[in-house]
């Protein structure tokens, strides 16, 4: 149930962004850029029922945990990567060339990144 609702919560800003923005291309490339930023925000709050020290402090990274279903896996993932798939589950496919990279790196990794320095 709640991992229905987190995913509607995405469905939700979808909707309410793209009701500003127009339905173009171009549109759903700003609609795409607004959630992945918000999801690099997001991917930091775990529903309390998953956590296993309560209160978690503000300070400390989310502990891995694997979400109830793969959307919710994905929502919870540190990676670019998985955010662009949610992204492309909401708003279709992403074009070929397309690279992004959140504002806030420190709080992000790519699979390469961890792969070059042996973490």
């Amino acid at each position: 149930w709640r991992s229905r609702k987190r995913k509607g919560s995405l469905r939700k800003r979808k909707q309410w962004y793209q009701r500003r923005v127009r339905a173009d291309t171009s549109g759903v490339e700003k609609t795409r850029r607004f959630m992945l930023e918000w999801l690099s925000f997001l991917y930091r709050y775990i529903p309390v029922g998953v956590l296993e020290v309560l209160p978690q402090k503000i300070n400390e990274r989310p502990p891995y945990y694997h979400g109830r279903d793969e959307t919710e896996t994905l929502m919870c993932s540190g990676n670019c990567e998985d955010w662009v798939k949610l992204t492309e589950i909401l708003l279709g496919k992403v074009p070929d060339d397309y690279n992004f990279i959140p504002k806030h790196v420190a709080n992000s990794y790519t699979v390469s990144s961890v792969a070059s320095t042996g973490s």
